[in-house]
Parts: structure tokens; C-alpha cells; sequence
């Protein structure tokens, strides 16, 4: 009995089409453009200011009036929204996240600003307490330090609120909070805001990436060795986050995040196959941070492996990813 390969073989050689790199474009599966891509920035108070985040190399907390201008490059090229993460003071910060809510706060501003100067740019909001509480975590807490679920859910309602009162095109929820995404939609729907959309970010898990991001936003110390286990998810699991994603399209979802990226493509496919329905990824700052180390040391290639790990979040079925190297990959795109 012959077998498959002599069968096959040479008749059939995959390598002719591998060849020359006008058949390597002509049966190419799947393909990168700006169109994918969110910007996350991270804003702090004042004008003409910019700080370097130490453990993000390349990336900086800018002042609104900076943000601005990064925001018209980034539309410029092409990219079609960005994400907002505001750096709040210390003196701002309280175990009731007040400042979360306030229409004159520095996520609500931003985004008024942004709106005016770049009409077209769609702009994303991140809707949990970590930059607003004293203690770092995503919620209110009781007396014992635990994260409550339903009193987190009222102020991360009024925050959303605001957000899209001053002109949000997204609003995020990143807390995991059960229960926040109806009561989100509900309170939206009451307010007339219609079409403000929701991300979820459904299967964000208790992740060690995301150490560089707390830093830039100025939580990390607050959070002073606490985790958050007891909220985002395990990251063993993969069922439940099927469970956490069917609740959230069922609570007013418009569209659903996997948390971090590259460790988690399985999820990805596991998701955009039993639900069809927009899901994103997010190339966390702990993934941006090894790349751009590796990198700066001559270890690796930056613009061919930055490619090759968002190529694989599209491959796997993220139909937007959130990336700090989105305004370079539009411009390496362009240049292409």
C-alpha cells in the first residue's frame, strides 16, 4: 500500500508556491493593517508635559494638549481608535474612587479635547477604579480588603456615565466585576446614550504582564504587593472564559477582550469560534516590554518580531488589537 506521501509527492510540492514572494502574497491567509489596531495612551495633568514610563521604554504619559497631537499622527496614519488611561494624582485618590466619576476629570477632559480636535478618531475610555482608589485594587473594599461586587458596579456606572456624556465612543469595563456590563448598558439606554458600545474585557486574567502598566499609571505602589486574584481570572482556565464571555454578550456587549495577548491566542480561537462576534486582544504592557528589551539589546529583530506577534493575535482570530507599538506598525506598514 502506497503511502500519502509517495502519493503525493512530487506531484504536489507546497514549496513552489513558497518560492518567490508574489505567490507568498497572492495564498497569504491573513493580513495586519492600521485598521486593526488601538492605541493605548496613557494622560496626565498640566500642559506641555511628557514623562517616560522606566519600564516601558518609549512610552510616555503625555498632557492633554500633547495627547492631542499624538492622537492627529496617529489618526494620520491611518489607525482607527485609541484607548485612554489617565495618570491621577495622589491627592485625588480615595477608598471611594470619587474622582472616577467627576465630569471635570482628567479622563473626561481628555476625551472632550479629543473629540473637538479629532472628530473622526474613535476614542475609548478604560472603565474600572484601580487610578482612582488609595489601595490600587479595581474596586471598593470592605474592612478585610476584599474587592465588594455590587457597590464597585454603582460607581463603575456613574463613570461610565460620564464618559460618555463627554463624548466616548467606547466605554471599557476592565474590572471584571460580575454583573457590570447590563448594568452599564442599562444605565446608557436610560440616558439616551444608545450608541455608546461596550467593550468587555471578559477574559482579563490575573496576569504577572501587567506590572509595567501599573507603574505607568501609578497603582502599582498603592497596590503594595496585594494581587487581584479574587477577581480576574485564573489563568489555567479556558471554559470559563466561554462562561465569562456568553454573560457579558447576553448583558449588552457590543464587542469582548482577551487579556493578555500572545499567552492567551488559544483563547482567542476558543472564543471567535463559539461566538462570531468582534472580539479583540490586547498586547499588554509586559509583552511590548520584553519585545522592545529584546530588542534594545540586539537580541531580536524589533519590527519583524513586533509583526509576527500581532499577525499571530490576528491569526488566532482578534479582530482589533490594543498595542503600544500601534503608531510604529502603521508606519511600518506604510513604509512596507
Amino acid at each position: 500500500m502506497p503511502s500519502n506521501h509517495s502519493i503525493f509527492y512530487p506531484r504536489t510540492r507546497l514549496r513552489r508556491m513558497r518560492r518567490d514572494d508574489f505567490s507568498r502574497r497572492l495564498m497569504r491567509e491573513t493580513r495586519l493593517a492600521p485598521d486593526d489596531l488601538i492605541y493605548p495612551l496613557f494622560v496626565l495633568e498640566g500642559g506641555n508635559r511628557r514623562e517616560a514610563v522606566a519600564s516601558m521604554p518609549g512610552v510616555e504619559r503625555l498632557s492633554i494638549d500633547l495627547l492631542v497631537e499624538e492622537c492627529a499622527a496617529a489618526h494620520a496614519l491611518g489607525i482607527p481608535a485609541v484607548a485612554l488611561f489617565p495618570v491621577t494624582p495622589p491627592e485625588l485618590k480615595s477608598l471611594d474612587a470619587a474622582e472616577a466619576h467627576n465630569p471635570e476629570g482628567l479622563a473626561q477632559r481628555a476625551v472632550r479635547a479629543l473629540k473637538q480636535a479629532v472628530p473622526g478618531l474613535g476614542v475609548m475610555t478604560d472603565v474600572a477604579l484601580d487610578p482612582f482608589t488609595t489601595h490600587g485594587q479595581d474596586g471598593l473594599i470592605d474592612g478585610q480588603g476584599y474587592v465588594v461586587n455590587d457597590a464597585t458596579v454603582e460607581v463603575l456606572v456613574k463613570q461610565a456615565l460620564s464618559h460618555a456624556a463627554a463624548g466616548a465612543d467606547i466605554v471599557a469595563p476592565s474590572d471584571m466585576m460580575d454583573g457590570r456590563i447590563g448594568a452599564i448598558r442599562a444605565a446608557l439606554e436610560a440616558q439616551g446614550q444608545v450608541n455608546t458600545r461596550i467593550l468587555a474585557y471578559s477574559a482579563k486574567y490575573a496576569s504577572a504582564f501587567y506590572g509595567p502598566f501599573r507603574d505607568a499609571v501609578g497603582s502599582a505602589a498603592h497596590l503594595a504587593g496585594g494581587d487581584k486574584y479574587s477577581y480576574q481570572m485564573d489563568p489555567a482556565n479556558s471554559d470559563e472564559a466561554l462562561r465569562e464571555v456568553a454573560l457579558d454578550l447576553a448583558e449588552g456587549a457590543d464587542m469582548v477582550m482577551v487579556k493578555p495577548g500572545l499567552p492567551y491566542l488559544d483563547i482567542i480561537r476558543r472564543i471567535k469560534d463559539e461566538f462570531g462576534v468582534p472580539t479583540l486582544a490586547y498586547q499588554v504592557s509586559g509583552e511590548y516590554a520584553m519585545l522592545k528589551a529584546a530588542a534594545q539589546n540586539g537580541w531580536l529583530d524589533e519590527r519583524k518580531t513586533v509583526l509576527e506577534a500581532l499577525l499571530s493575535l490576528k491569526r488566532a482570530g482578534a479582530d482589533a488589537i490594543l498595542s503600544y507599538y500601534a503608531k510604529d506598525v502603521a508606519q511600518w506598514l506604510r513604509e512596507a
